[in-house]
């Protein structure tokens, strides 16, 4: 948790003056229970009226005083807690962004969201209660022992029994409780991961009519949470009648032992009520210790989570040496290069199960600027983790990748993805309009230039079309658009850059043909000079490129242009005769 204290330094005034503040009230609270005995010892039992009168008005100023210090320690250590949380999150948020795809696989969704919102507000809770209650309940225990043993150092004997037993008490509470507080954030992640993937995925549910399995997948998360939080909400509910039965022990000892003091005349009435309120304080006061230090087990999981991703090193981040502004034409060379998910799956030497492994395998091609570099292959043969390669999103396991001459590693990542254009399988929109959505990679550009984008991927007709046009509200990841909509203008996003080298992974999948064809008519004429790499299940779609690569299980096992590729590959045979039957290839 020491590591978090950095966030708090930024805001060190108020977590100072919050714990000052709470000492002004704990000093107040110290000098009530004299105050009291006064009042007995020397109003009523001598009958003076007067000294009852003043010594009341004296112990409601400062009990004013000491209100004053307590709202003081709540602002302003609600100030420096609500700060902390927030500069925490925006930390940990950035750090996510920073990720590479490889450290986002480390980590599931629902456990990020978990780390950012949950943990992050057990921290903040932490800190508050740290500069309130952490202070007060030790000074005001500390406080109230000194002043007792002044009163009756015979009496204070029965504490010298009961403190040692509630630290006993208090270790085995926090010794048990904070194994399970580390699971119960677990199995908070397990609940969070259900419930996003049932969301994301509930079109599909509902098609398959699985929401019963899907009740019965939450239902077993929950469950498992409910089950951790239970078990660690028992061992915290021991907490309160452990210690009130040793308060309530400790009173009956000191009024059995003190009264008969009292009845022997060595100890004054009012001295004993002031010792007794003296008792009352220390032991509630390490109630209140027993509390935090449960708040503290569960805080100290949090923290653990927390700093699992603050550590996190991302493997892909810019060079110490590296070249802005080194892409221009916008040439691609893979120069021998292979790919595992596995950071670990392939140390240079190449064995079966190293090979296996692979997702690519030894691939070497030139992308020259102004081609269009189409990319065949079944599913799982490598076509999407291949295009993720040049814009970072993963790092070759061996061999580089070079853009103009220069290896990308050598390139700044915002200058690299700053020119490249890419629009995924899957079309991610945000919620704002469509406006934003088209012009997020070029927040300043103009209607004209929005309005091009969008005719060049064929949406400007149905945005138009829509009542508000541009200024059309979307839902979370544009759910009131349907799927060939979503991916036009996820195309126009990309074309609004005009980069210099342009992916398209299987993006125009939702699309009619004809509305396809007129993509790709529009992306030709506007993207003379980029270089362009499709994805494409129809081979249709990528008879035209320059230059057409075939993959089969990470390898290229075939590359040239249509005419080529039909007397040479039978692979590409394969897929082409699989597509548009034999008879095509005669007709072609």
């Amino acid at each position: 948790m020491w590591k978090l204290i950095r966030f708090i330094k930024p805001y060190w005034k108020s977590a100072l003056l919050a714990p000052l503040l709470m000492l002004i009230e704990v000093y107040m609270d110290l000098l009530q229970p004299k105050l009291m005995a006064s009042i007995v010892n020397e109003g009523v039992m001598q009958r003076d009226l007067a000294h009852i009168q003043q010594t009341g008005l004296i112990m409601i100023g400062l009990t004013l005083i000491g209100l004053l210090g307590g709202l003081g320690c709540t602002v302003f250590s609600s100030i420096a807690s609500q700060h902390f949380g927030a500069d925490l999150r925006q930390e940990l948020f950035q750090k996510v962004q920073s990720f590479s795809f490889r450290n986002l696989d480390q980590f599931k969704a629902g456990s990020l969201v978990t780390r950012l919102t949950n943990d992050v507000v057990q921290m903040q809770t932490l800190v508050q209660m740290t500069l309130r209650i952490l202070v007060r309940a030790p000074f005001l225990a500390l406080g109230s022992l000194i002043m007792a043993v002044t009163i009756s150092y015979r009496l204070a004997a029965v504490l010298a029994v009961v403190i040692p037993i509630l630290f006993l008490v208090l270790y085995l509470l926090v010794r048990y409780a904070f194994p399970l507080f580390s699971k119960v954030q677990s199995k908070l992640d397990n609940v969070n991961n259900v419930m996003q993937e049932n969301l994301a995925g509930i079109r599909v549910v509902k098609a398959f009519v699985r929401a019963r399995f899907e009740n019965s997948r939450f239902r077993k998360a929950n469950d498992d949470y409910t089950d951790f939080a239970m078990k660690a909400t028992r061992i915290v509910a021991l907490n309160m009648p452990v210690m009130t039965l040793i308060l309530n022990a400790s009173i009956v000892a000191v009024l059995w032992y003190g009264g008969n003091l009292t009845w022997g005349g060595s100890l004054a009435v009012g001295d004993l009520i002031a010792f007794v309120n003296y008792v009352t304080q220390v032991l509630f006061s390490l109630l209140m210790v027993g509390m935090m230090l449960m708040f503290v087990s569960r805080a100290k999981a949090s923290a653990d989570r927390i700093n699992e991703v603050l550590d996190v090193e991302s493997e892909i981040a810019d060079a110490g040496n590296a070249k802005t502004g080194a892409i221009k034409a916008g040439e691609v060379v893979f120069d021998r290069v292979s790919f595992a998910y596995n950071a670990d799956a392939a140390t240079g030497t190449d064995t079966l199960t190293e090979q296996k492994e692979l997702v690519l395998k030894t691939i070497n091609f030139t992308a020259k600027p102004g081609q269009t570099v189409a990319i065949l292959g079944a599913t799982g043969s490598g076509k999407s983790s291949l295009v993720s390669l040049i814009p970072r999103l993963y790092d070759p396991t061996k061999g580089k990748i070079l853009i103009d001459g220069t290896d990308i590693r050598q390139i700044p990542l915002d200058d690299l993805r700053s020119h490249i254009g890419m629009v995924l399988q899957q079309a991610i929109l945000f919620t704002g309009t469509i406006r934003d959505n088209i012009r997020f990679g070029k927040p300043d550009a103009t209607q004209e230039e929005v309005e091009a984008a969008a005719k060049a991927a064929q949406a400007h007709d149905f945005i138009a079309g829509m009542p508000d046009g541009y200024d059309t509200v979307l839902g979370q990841r544009g759910v009131n658009l349907s799927g060939g909509q979503k991916q036009r203008i996820s195309i126009a996003r990309a074309l609004l850059l005009r980069p210099p080298i342009l992916i398209l992974d299987d993006s125009t999948s939702a699309v009619d043909l004809g509305t396809e064809s007129r993509i790709q008519a529009a992306i030709k004429s506007l993207m003379q000079e980029s270089t362009c790499f499709v994805i494409a299940q129809r081979i249709s779609s990528v008879m035209d490129a320059d230059t057409i690569i075939v993959l089969e299980e990470g390898a290229i096992v075939a590359e040239g242009t249509h005419d080529q590729l039909i007397q040479s590959s039978p692979e590409y045979r394969d897929i082409y005769h699989s597509q548009l039957g034999k008879g095509a290839l005669a007709h072609g």
